[in-house]
């Protein structure tokens, strides 16, 4: 009996460090493909396991492209120590890598195959166009989940439905907007005024406040 649960243990030991071994296995070659081919798909993709914000540049938290779904499917495009960067519905930014779940795409499967690119685009216009109210659906949930947990259900209510106000962070007003098309910033002392510009309308903010906002002049 004693020898039975040594070898069990033994066992278990070699998967669990097996495991790990792939794990690092795989980072290693993501942070080499971000060195080497910044500008091909490494071949790997990401499931997310929790809605996740996607960074426009990792060194700036206020640079929310979007929100991502949980259980979305991202091109994994390299990762340094703490991000992933990656490739989600045509936008390119970085997440947190604690927030996905990595894995290597079979060369016959990548995207980057005529024939394969052709068969999945076919299948996608297939599904797409079977299930776009549910698909829809499923995201608007995942979305309202995650602003609900940073900020209440009835603040998650007034943002999921686009609605801004005075007062309102200028994180509240990316979770709302999402990014602008452009910003204006000057510094003065220790103040920080900024002008947002979005398709039709220009936000004032100061300090990290939203103060007031007018229509865009053409």
């Amino acid at each position: 009996m004693k020898y039975l649960l040594v070898s069990i243990l033994i066992t278990a030991s070699f998967y669990s460090v097996k495991a790990q071994n792939n794990r690092t296995a795989i980072l290693e070659n993501l942070e080499q493909d971000n060195i080497t081919n910044q500008e091909s798909r490494s071949g790997w993709t990401a499931t997310i396991k929790s809605a996740t914000r996607l960074f426009g540049d990792k060194d700036d938290l206020t640079s929310v492209i979007t929100v991502i779904p949980s259980g979305s499917e991202v091109d994994v495009l390299g990762a340094d120590s703490t991000y992933l960067r990656v490739v989600f519905e045509e936008a390119e930014g970085f997440i947190l890598k604690r927030h996905a779940v990595i894995r290597q795409t079979p060369i016959s499967a990548r995207s980057d195959s005529p024939a394969v690119n052709q068969s999945v685009q076919s299948a996608s216009r297939a599904q797409s166009q079977s299930q776009p109210q549910s698909q829809s659906q499923s995201q608007q949930d995942s979305r309202f989940s995650y602003l609900e947990y940073k900020y209440g259900t009835s603040m998650a209510s007034m943002l999921i439905a686009g609605k801004i106000w005075r007062g309102m962070t200028a994180e509240m007003v990316r979770d709302s907007w999402g990014k602008p098309l452009k910003i204006n910033r000057v510094i003065s002392g220790n103040s920080i005024k900024e002008e947002w510009i979005f398709k039709s309308t220009w936000l004032y903010i100061e300090d990290d406040v939203l103060m007031t906002w007018g229509p865009v002049q053409r």
